[in-house]
Protein backbone atom coordinates (compact mmCIF):
# COMPACT_ATOMS: atom_id res chain seq x y z
CA UNK A 1 0.00 0.00 0.00
CA UNK A 2 1.28 3.06 -0.61
CA UNK A 3 -0.87 6.36 -0.16
CA UNK A 4 -0.29 10.28 -0.37
CA UNK A 5 -1.48 12.66 1.69
CA UNK A 6 -2.10 16.27 0.28
CA UNK A 7 -1.86 18.56 3.22
CA UNK A 8 -2.79 22.48 2.84
CA UNK A 9 -4.96 22.10 -0.23
CA UNK A 10 -6.64 25.68 -0.75
CA UNK A 11 -9.47 25.91 -3.09
CA UNK A 12 -10.13 27.23 -5.65
CA UNK A 13 -5.73 28.35 -5.48
CA UNK A 14 -4.70 24.72 -5.69
CA UNK A 15 -7.22 23.01 -7.53
CA UNK A 16 -4.64 22.50 -10.32
CA UNK A 17 -1.78 21.28 -8.58
CA UNK A 18 -3.77 19.06 -5.98
CA UNK A 19 -5.32 16.67 -9.33
CA UNK A 20 -1.77 16.78 -10.81
CA UNK A 21 -0.61 15.32 -7.79
CA UNK A 22 -3.31 12.80 -7.55
CA UNK A 23 -3.06 12.01 -11.26
CA UNK A 24 0.78 11.32 -10.52
CA UNK A 25 0.47 9.40 -7.76
CA UNK A 26 -1.95 7.59 -9.51
CA UNK A 27 0.07 6.74 -12.58
CA UNK A 28 3.33 5.93 -10.79
CA UNK A 29 1.99 3.30 -8.09
CA UNK A 30 0.22 4.65 -5.32
CA UNK A 31 -3.01 2.87 -4.45
CA UNK A 32 -4.91 6.22 -2.55
CA UNK A 33 -4.47 9.95 -1.80
CA UNK A 34 -6.00 12.00 0.99
CA UNK A 35 -6.41 15.32 0.81
CA UNK A 36 -6.85 17.86 3.93
CA UNK A 37 -9.69 19.88 2.21
CA UNK A 38 -13.38 18.75 0.95
CA UNK A 39 -13.43 19.03 -2.50
CA UNK A 40 -15.96 17.03 -3.94
CA UNK A 41 -15.14 18.54 -7.38
CA UNK A 42 -11.57 17.32 -7.48
CA UNK A 43 -13.15 13.90 -5.82
CA UNK A 44 -15.17 13.83 -9.27
CA UNK A 45 -12.54 14.52 -11.30
CA UNK A 46 -10.05 12.05 -10.57
CA UNK A 47 -12.74 9.35 -10.05
CA UNK A 48 -13.90 10.12 -13.90
CA UNK A 49 -9.98 9.54 -14.49
CA UNK A 50 -9.92 6.28 -13.03
CA UNK A 51 -13.12 5.28 -14.62
CA UNK A 52 -12.37 6.33 -17.84
CA UNK A 53 -8.20 4.76 -17.58
CA UNK A 54 -8.65 2.53 -15.29
CA UNK A 55 -6.91 1.00 -12.06
CA UNK A 56 -7.80 0.59 -8.73
CA UNK A 57 -6.92 4.10 -7.21
CA UNK A 58 -9.10 5.79 -4.32
CA UNK A 59 -9.42 9.79 -3.33
CA UNK A 60 -10.45 10.99 -0.32
CA UNK A 61 -11.19 14.73 1.13
CA UNK A 62 -11.95 16.34 3.83
CA UNK A 63 -9.82 14.00 6.21
CA UNK A 64 -8.38 14.65 9.70
CA UNK A 65 -4.71 14.81 8.54
CA UNK A 66 -3.35 14.31 11.78
CA UNK A 67 -5.68 10.95 12.22
CA UNK A 68 -4.19 9.67 9.26
CA UNK A 69 -0.49 10.18 10.01
CA UNK A 70 -0.66 9.12 13.68
CA UNK A 71 -2.45 5.83 13.06
CA UNK A 72 -0.07 4.80 10.01
CA UNK A 73 1.06 2.10 10.95
CA UNK A 74 3.75 1.87 8.28
CA UNK A 75 6.84 4.41 6.71
CA UNK A 76 6.09 7.77 6.98
CA UNK A 77 7.39 9.68 4.41
CA UNK A 78 7.89 13.48 3.95
CA UNK A 79 8.38 15.03 0.70
CA UNK A 80 10.79 18.01 1.35
CA UNK A 81 13.48 19.88 -0.26
CA UNK A 82 14.65 20.31 3.29
CA UNK A 83 15.25 16.75 3.98
CA UNK A 84 17.89 13.80 3.58
CA UNK A 85 19.06 13.12 -0.34
CA UNK A 86 16.69 10.64 -1.90
CA UNK A 87 19.79 9.17 -3.22
CA UNK A 88 21.36 8.86 0.36
CA UNK A 89 17.95 7.58 2.30
CA UNK A 90 16.16 5.68 -0.33
CA UNK A 91 17.91 2.58 0.09
CA UNK A 92 16.75 2.56 4.14
CA UNK A 93 12.66 3.08 3.19
CA UNK A 94 10.52 -0.34 3.09
CA UNK A 95 8.82 -0.22 -0.45
CA UNK A 96 5.42 -1.47 1.25
CA UNK A 97 2.90 1.06 3.45
CA UNK A 98 4.32 3.75 2.90
CA UNK A 99 2.43 7.72 3.24
CA UNK A 100 4.28 10.36 1.24
CA UNK A 101 3.36 13.85 2.61
CA UNK A 102 3.52 16.36 0.47
CA UNK A 103 2.29 20.26 1.45
CA UNK A 104 0.50 22.25 -0.40
CA UNK A 105 2.00 25.41 1.57
CA UNK A 106 4.79 25.98 4.16
CA UNK A 107 3.88 22.43 6.46
CA UNK A 108 3.95 23.17 10.15
CA UNK A 109 6.84 21.82 12.20
CA UNK A 110 4.82 18.61 13.21
CA UNK A 111 5.34 16.84 9.57
CA UNK A 112 9.43 17.06 10.09
CA UNK A 113 9.11 15.02 13.75
CA UNK A 114 6.08 12.95 12.70
CA UNK A 115 7.55 11.59 9.64
CA UNK A 116 9.77 8.70 9.51
CA UNK A 117 11.96 9.88 6.70
CA UNK A 118 12.44 13.68 5.66
CA UNK A 119 13.27 13.33 2.22
CA UNK A 120 14.31 15.93 -0.86
CA UNK A 121 14.64 14.92 -4.52
CA UNK A 122 16.83 18.13 -4.71
CA UNK A 123 17.57 20.84 -2.07
CA UNK A 124 16.01 23.41 -4.19
CA UNK A 125 13.02 25.01 -4.71
CA UNK A 126 10.69 22.31 -6.69
CA UNK A 127 6.78 21.17 -7.38
CA UNK A 128 5.50 18.66 -4.68
CA UNK A 129 4.31 17.15 -8.33
CA UNK A 130 7.87 16.67 -9.43
CA UNK A 131 9.24 15.47 -6.09
CA UNK A 132 6.34 12.52 -5.85
CA UNK A 133 7.14 11.46 -9.29
CA UNK A 134 10.37 11.08 -8.88
CA UNK A 135 10.43 9.57 -5.16
CA UNK A 136 7.62 7.00 -6.78
CA UNK A 137 9.99 6.16 -9.91
CA UNK A 138 12.90 5.53 -7.43
CA UNK A 139 10.88 3.50 -5.20
CA UNK A 140 9.73 1.43 -7.81
CA UNK A 141 13.53 1.04 -9.55
CA UNK A 142 12.24 2.69 -12.51
CA UNK A 143 9.06 0.53 -13.20
CA UNK A 144 6.22 2.43 -11.85
CA UNK A 145 5.42 3.37 -15.28
CA UNK A 146 5.53 -0.02 -16.75
CA UNK A 147 2.52 -1.47 -14.85
CA UNK A 148 -1.50 -2.00 -16.26
CA UNK A 149 -4.41 -0.47 -15.86
CA UNK A 150 -7.16 -2.77 -15.36
CA UNK A 151 -11.11 -1.57 -15.85
CA UNK A 152 -10.85 0.93 -18.52
CA UNK A 153 -12.61 2.22 -21.02
CA UNK A 154 -10.16 3.91 -23.36
CA UNK A 155 -6.17 3.28 -23.33
CA UNK A 156 -3.50 6.10 -24.89
CA UNK A 157 -1.83 4.41 -27.50
CA UNK A 158 2.03 5.38 -28.35
CA UNK A 159 2.03 7.72 -31.14
CA UNK A 160 5.23 9.54 -32.21
CA UNK A 161 3.33 12.09 -34.21
CA UNK A 162 0.06 12.48 -32.53
CA UNK A 163 -2.66 11.67 -30.74
CA UNK A 164 -4.18 7.52 -30.86
CA UNK A 165 -6.87 6.89 -28.21
CA UNK A 166 -8.42 3.19 -28.37
CA UNK A 167 -12.11 2.87 -27.39
CA UNK A 168 -12.05 -0.62 -24.96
Amino acid sequence: MIAVLRWGHRIPRDSRITTHVALTARAFGADVVYVDEKDSVLEDTVRSVVERFGGNFEIKTGVRWKEIVREWKGTKVHLTMYGQHIGDVLPQIPKNDILLIVGAEKVPPDFYELADFNVAVGNQPHSEVAALAVFLDRLSGGKALERSFEGGRIRVLPNPRGKTVEEL
